[in-house]
Parts: C-alpha cells; structure tokens; sequence
C-alpha cells in the first residue's frame, strides 16, 4: 500500500502532470489568490495523484482517462464551494466504488472527514447498488448540501458527455436528470446549472422519436420533488 509518508517524500518523483490536472490546478491557484479562505493545494495534488493512480487504465466512453470526469467535476464545484475537503472529496467521488483504494486507504491517507464524505457518495450500499435518485433523496433527508453539490456537478459532467451512450441508456439517464437533478439544481439555488440541464435533456428528448419523456419537462417543481424529499 502507498502510505501517506512515502507519497509526500516522494511528491516531486509520483506527481505526474496532465492537462486535465494542469487545468484544475491552474484555476485553484488562481482563486487561492484571491481569496483569504485558501486550500490546500498539496492535498489537491495528493487527491489527484492517488485518483489517477488507483483509475489507472479505466477510460471513459468518449475514449478519455477515467479519471479527467473527477477532475471535471472538481472544477465545476470549485466555482461554488472553494474547501480543501470538499474539492478532494470530488476528485475521489468514484474510487471506492470503481476502484481497489479502500474506506480505510482513504481515511489514513485523508482522514476520516473526506472517508466519511466519499463512502457517503458510492452507490454501492448494503451489497446492492441504488440509483443516483436513491442517493439524491438519502443525501438530501441528511442535510448534506455539499455533498449534494458534488453529486449536481457530477450529474451536469455526465450530461455534457452523454452522446456516446447507447439511445436506451441516455433515454434513462435524460429521465432522471429532469425528475431528479434538475429540481436539485433550483433547489440548490443555481438556476444556470438547472437550465443548463433542462437544455442537455431536451436536446436528447426531441430525438425520441417516441416522445414518451417529454411531459416529464412540463411537471411542477413540487411534485417532481417527490423523488428528493419524500
């Protein structure tokens, strides 16, 4: 196992730069200064290094590196929340679900905040995996807004590079994005992003040649709240 103290005397020799760590790292130092709530930026780069280190090979649909969709997300996030925890949280969101680091790992390497807040964004509970409207409503009974956040962005990355998905699985995912995630988004307070979203699915909803989705964008915001906060 990698421990902590090996990875931080060896930063300079295991921290390998890319251009989607490049964009993300040039952003946060950006922000740092101009802000006096600063992160941490080695705690970035050691998020970073351990995501792409543990993603290794996996890629993406679109043929990129897995791990340039956490990295993503993080600077999506990065815009609304600017915290060391949460931005580590983000580029670690699917390691224990897709990958071999471990509560455990991520909690002697981290500590156990950022565990705790990873475990809580892996789908994989009690040995079934639940849907991510399953993990909105969970996320959203607990108060856990900034996870919340987290999972919005990650949701938003997914739909921007939704076209390389079969017709079936972008008809789910579209459907779920308009009962689930864009009521988050308003919910959240980020009206762009709910937008943003609508837009995305309602580019996919007019090639359904079968329409059935469609209504779904003329429901009530309380009634399609009913997968957040029942």
């Amino acid at each position: 196992m990698i421990t902590m103290e090996y990875y931080n005397n060896n930063l300079e020799l295991k921290f390998e730069s890319c251009w989607y760590s490049n964009r993300l790292l040039d952003k946060l130092l950006l922000m740092n200064e101009k802000t006096s709530h600063k992160i941490n930026i080695l705690e970035v780069q050691k998020a970073i290094y351990y995501a792409k280190h543990y993603h290794g090979e996996q890629k993406r649909q679109s043929g990129e590196p897995y791990y340039s969709h956490p990295l993503e997300v993080a600077y999506m996030v990065s815009d609304y929340l600017f915290r060391t925890d949460i931005l580590v949280t983000s580029i670690l969101h699917d390691t224990l679900e897709d990958t071999e680091l471990t509560f455990e790992m991520i909690k002697y390497i981290f500590g156990e905040v950022v565990a705790s807040q990873v475990e809580d964004l892996t789908r994989i509970k009690e040995n079934r995996k639940i849907s991510s409207a399953e993990m909105v409503e969970s996320l959203w009974l607990q108060k856990k807004y900034d996870l919340l956040l987290i999972k919005q962005f990650d949701r938003l990355h997914n739909m921007q590079t939704i076209g390389v998905k079969s017709f079936e699985k972008i008809r789910k995912i579209t459907k779920e994005t308009i009962s689930t995630f864009t009521v988050l988004a308003a919910y959240l307070g980020i009206r762009n992003i709910e937008e943003e979203l609508i837009q995305s699915c309602t580019t996919f909803i007019e090639k359904d040649s079968e329409g059935e989705s469609y209504d779904l964008l003329h429901k009530n915001d309380a009634f399609a709240l009913s997968n957040v906060s029942k």
